[in-house]
């Protein structure tokens, strides 16, 4: 198979599992349900209100606090992920090719959802809101470049940092977000999203099925474990608590909103 060949297939293998995973039930994490859940308690009904209206970030959060929130939520899907057995929770219907086995599919079911709790929490809008079957190109060519970051592609850290600069600017101006798709973003997402699939076509069906991307080991046959789903998912947190969208001081001059708070600790729960 030649080189374009390959790259063709893999980017057609990446958006069949991408999409066979944004199938799965339990995939879509509603922002404001789980911003409440994390913040409930700990802060003050204002300052919750204004997280989930604007973000974390500019409702005055501190990034130490943010982190707290965000181990848990990975200590809690990595619990998840680990005691996940093949294929357990796919819907009837769902229709896969049969080189793609299906606990790919659920893993990568489990790093989408971290992927929009971890967003959630560092700034980002939300992603996979109501129960509409269909996802945006806009949303998915997001998606595809915060794997991309959790999976080392090339580019894509790049491309999500000039992102957070656009959407932390929305926010403190209260802007409506930018349409990925329509700049210069759309090849580069492609080429993520080949790699992606490219190496997981390596695997599949150059070592027999016995893994499905190099960072992710033993994952065939049910075996999936902490060894790769929380270092990825912990690389992907401390990026986003980089970015503008995670920075209280970014909004701190363009917002007059930001809420005086006072931290009590009393823990986080799930």
């Amino acid at each position: 198979m030649d080189e374009t060949s390959m790259e063709e297939k893999g980017y057609s293998t990446f958006i069949q599992v991408l999409n066979s995973a944004l199938q799965i039930p339990g995939i879509r994490i509603d922002r404001e349900k789980y911003l409440k859940g994390a913040l409930k308690g700990k802060f003050s009904s204002d300052v919750v209100d204004l997280a989930i209206r604007t973000s974390p970030a500019n409702a005055g959060i501190p990034s130490d606090e943010l982190g707290k929130m965000a181990d848990a939520s990975i200590r809690y899907e990595s619990m998840k992920v680990t005691a996940l057995s093949t294929a357990a929770g796919l819907p009837g219907g769902i229709a896969m090719a049969a080189t793609i086995p299906a606990d790919i599919t659920q893993y990568f079911a489990h790093v989408l959802r971290i992927v929009q709790k971890l967003a959630y929490l560092y700034g980002w809008e939300s992603l996979l809101a109501g129960d509409e079957e269909e996802v945006d190109d806009d949303t998915k060519t997001r998606l595809i470049l915060f794997l991309g970051v959790m999976f080392g592609a090339q580019g894509a850290a790049d491309a999500v940092a000039k992102a957070a600069e656009q959407t932390a600017a929305a926010v403190a101006r209260q802007l409506p977000k930018q349409a990925l798709t329509k700049t210069f973003y759309y090849p580069l997402v492609k080429k993520v999203a080949t790699f992606l699939g490219v190496q997981m076509n390596k695997e599949i069906f150059g070592k027999g099925v016995s893994k499905a991307v190099p960072v992710i080991g033993g994952l065939i046959s049910g075996g999936i474990t902490l060894a790769a789903f929380a270092p990825m998912s912990l690389k992907f947190k401390d990026y986003l608590a980089l970015l503008p969208t995670a920075d209280p001081a970014m909004f701190v001059e363009k917002s007059s909103e930001v809420i005086e708070i006072e931290v009590v600790d009393i823990g986080y729960e799930e």
